[in-house]
């Protein structure tokens, strides 16, 4: 389907986890009704329920178990999952890129619009990739890192329009791949008329939602939050382990929907020190009227309203967050924040793509 009778594909790196980036490729392959998603791996049991909704081509990393858990197991057989891909035949390829999507093949007619939410992380931002991992994984990396990164900008120079998710992420597009990127905010996707279910025990309680990543910063929360027992700290990730507590920290592993909006509507804030390419989770609690407590850096400039939507960490260290929290305001205006989070609204989201899209049409004219 789609667009005026132009026929749309959908690529995105991989549906093996519940992200941001992830809801974003879902609500493009929804709004555009898309013919069918081309991804590497996909695992229905771990991503979002949305995925059953569409044809899901997949690369021949789907035949194995171990990807499906972690596709960065495959760091050195992406690229060519995505190379031996049968080339997309569509009028327009969205890809929703992090690093591989870009790379998908394409007819000749076809034109590729990126949406990149980074430039890959483990090419351009390595120390911060590989937080938490072991020397053989920094070494391999360190080996392999000229071979990857020819192929990640060949695959960047094939698309037709490049968009950014922020604007930090728009300056790394221009600094790694020479490209100027149209810069288009990713909408809150999260619905607030939605059913919400309760999570017991919690009491008044700051919330961090993310993956454990060692670029996410949740040891840095944790070691913050475990020098103010008065507080508490729930904690959303990825993981089937049932909830449990560790003094005043709680890890409530993965959850429904119907708790995800319990928890942004009732926390105290949305607490990160995440070093995020734009960070959906603090606009996703402002929707629910809830302020956000995240670090001067990167995306959250983009997102975060100061004294509007929520504060800053200033410094990236226990102490730093220690003081914030303390110093964080009682009252706010739960009103005026979710005005502030309707500016990131699909509406407005779908009618910038709308017009970047006709800008490619234009250039095919």
């Amino acid at each position: 389907m789609t667009e005026g009778n132009r026929s749309i594909v959908l690529a995105h790196d991989y549906f093996t986890q519940r992200g941001g980036a992830e809801r974003v490729a879902l609500v493009l392959a929804e709004y555009f009704s898309v013919n069918r998603i081309v991804t590497s791996v996909a695992n229905q049991q771990t991503t979002f329920q949305e995925i059953s909704r569409f044809v899901v081509e997949q690369s021949f990393l789907s035949k194995w178990q171990i990807f499906k858990k972690d596709p960065r197991r495959a760091l050195l057989l992406l690229p060519f999952a995505w190379s031996f891909l049968k080339p997309v035949d569509a009028d327009i390829v969205i890809c929703s890129s992090a690093g591989w999507a870009h790379g998908v093949p394409t007819t000749s007619r076809a034109k590729k619009l990126v949406y990149c939410h980074n430039p890959p992380r483990w090419l351009y931002q390595r120390d911060e990739y590989l937080i938490g991992h072991g020397i053989a994984a920094k070494s391999i990396l360190t080996i392999i890192f000229p071979i990857l990164r020819i192929w990640d900008r060949r695959s960047a120079k094939s698309a037709d329009i490049y968009i950014a998710n922020s604007t930090s992420v728009a300056d790394r597009i221009k600094k790694v791949y020479g490209i100027d990127a149209h810069i288009i905010f990713p909408p809150v996707s999260i619905s607030t008329e939605g059913e919400r279910r309760p999570v017991p025990n919690l009491g008044r309680f700051f919330l961090s939602v993310g993956r454990p990543r060692g670029y996410k910063g949740a040891n840095l929360l944790e070691e913050a939050f475990a020098r103010m027992p008065d507080l508490t700290l729930a904690i959303v990730g990825s993981g089937e382990s049932p909830p449990r507590k560790e003094g005043n920290i709680v890890r409530l592993g993965k959850v429904s929907e119907a708790e995800l909006r319990w928890l942004y509507e009732h926390a105290t804030a949305l607490v990160s020190v995440s070093k995020e390419d734009f960070g959906l989770t603090p606009i996703e609690a402002n929707a629910f009227g809830t302020p956000a407590l995240v670090i001067r850096k990167g995306g959250f400039l983009d997102s975060t309203l100061e004294g509007i939507s929520g504060a800053f960490i200033e410094g990236s260290g226990a102490d730093a967050i220690i003081k914030a929290v303390r110093n964080f305001p009682v009252s706010w205006d739960k009103e005026v924040i979710r005005a502030h989070a309707k500016k990131f609204s699909p509406e407005r989201f779908f009618k910038q793509i709308c017009e970047v899209m006709s800008e490619l049409s234009n250039k095919t004219t």
